[in-house]
């Protein structure tokens, strides 16, 4: 199992401790946030903020744009060193090009669904994207409890990549803990983006290190 960590729950009083946790752990990359305070009703941290943990982290970023309009920040997002630049379905008008620019711009692709977008949506995407992740808790704010129909979802998501013959990745990201990372890694998960499971753990690399074996 891959897993991502997410910065949203990390200490930013403590921001070069839990970075270096981080590059010392076996977390496969680390995944970032980023909230406008109109896509989602929050908003955490920007492009200063991902440049430094650009410099710091030695890790793959995994850079989650809950934010409208993400197809204008795509020169932006590559320039703070992201592998992956992941837009959400409902803020993009024009899928097809964003997923375009975002490739032209030598970064991997990746499509978000909130929970009540089916998956049927990505049909006519599906095969031109590196990785489709699914909000299981309703995306603006960390520690929520896991939505079940999730399971469902990514059976159904498990059945389109299948059909289609897509080599995208299935991200999951919300209320992720060892006993539901135990049901996503049955159901066909690949990757499991932790923020309060992870940095609220008494031991934060061992919380990584559990999920890895999954």
């Amino acid at each position: 199992m891959l897993v991502s960590p997410s910065l949203l729950s990390a200490d930013f009083g403590n921001l070069n401790r839990d970075l270096e946790m981080i590059n010392c752990s076996e977390a496969d990359m680390l995944h970032l946030d980023v909230m406008d305070g109109v896509f989602v009703p929050n908003i955490s941290f920007g492009f200063p903020v991902m440049k430094y943990v650009q410099k710091v982290c030695h890790k793959p970023l995994d850079v989650h744009l809950m934010i409208v309009e993400p197809q204008k920040f795509v020169s932006e997002v590559r320039d703070c060193g992201a592998e992956i630049m992941n837009v959400h379905y409902e803020a993009c008008t024009h899928l097809n090009r964003t997923v375009q620019q975002i490739k032209a711009a030598g970064m991997k692709a990746g499509v978000t669904l909130n929970p009540a977008t089916p998956v049927c949506m990505l049909r006519d995407i599906i095969s031109e994207l590196d990785l489709v992740l699914l909000m299981s808790v309703n995306p603006g704010f960390g520690g929520q409890k896991f939505i079940h129909g999730t399971l469902r979802k990514l059976a159904d998501l498990r059945a389109l990549i299948a059909e289609t013959g897509s080599k995208a990745l299935v991200e999951i990201d919300g209320g992720v803990n060892l006993e539901t990372g135990k049901l996503l890694a049955g159901a066909g998960a690949d990757i499991l983006v932790a923020g309060n499971y992870v940095f609220s753990a008494e031991d934060p690399a061992a919380a990584i290190h559990g999920l890895k074996q999954l």
